[in-house]
Parts: structure tokens; C-alpha cells; sequence
């Protein structure tokens, strides 16, 4: 998700894309809660959620930054 508020990427996983997005715009989570309004830019499916986090804990690397605003930007999403 991006805030459209300012610009900042977040990222996590979840069994339920649309429910996740609502409770972060609802206010609910604390890490989104003053980033405001946020939108979803890019989305990933996998076979379990060990393979999910697996991936959520990459993009949190410095290398994995890298690569996941690489992916945003080859699906035509400004970050």
C-alpha cells in the first residue's frame, strides 16, 4: 500500500486484501494510522503464509526496498 497522504510505502501480508485495506484506512492499524489515506498498488499471491512472510521480511531489507520498488514501478505505478 501507498499513503496517499505521503508517499511512503507499506507493506505487509494478509488472507484478505480488501479487509486489510479498509481496517489501515479506518484507522486501526497504528503503523498507517497518521499516513492516511492509503492505496493499493501491488499485490501478491502465495501457496502459505510462511511463503507470504517470507517475502513481507525481504522487501523489508535494504536490497528487498530495492526489488519491491522495481516491482511497482514495472506495473506503471508511480511510488
Amino acid at each position: 500500500m501507498r499513503s496517499l497522504k505521503d508517499g511512503r510505502l507499506y507493506t505487509g501480508y494478509t488472507t484478505n486484501v480488501e479487509n486489510r485495506l479498509r481496517d489501515h484506512n479506518a484507522g486501526h492499524t497504528k503503523s498507517t494510522r497518521n499516513r492516511r489515506p492509503l492505496e493499493l498498488v501491488y499485490s501478491e499471491k502465495f501457496e502459505s503464509k510462511k511463503e507470504a512472510m517470507e517475502r513481507e521480511k525481504s522487501f523489508k531489507t535494504p536490497e528487498g526496498g530495492v526489488v519491491k520498488r522495481k516491482l511497482i514501478s514495472d506495473h506503471n505505478i508511480d511510488p
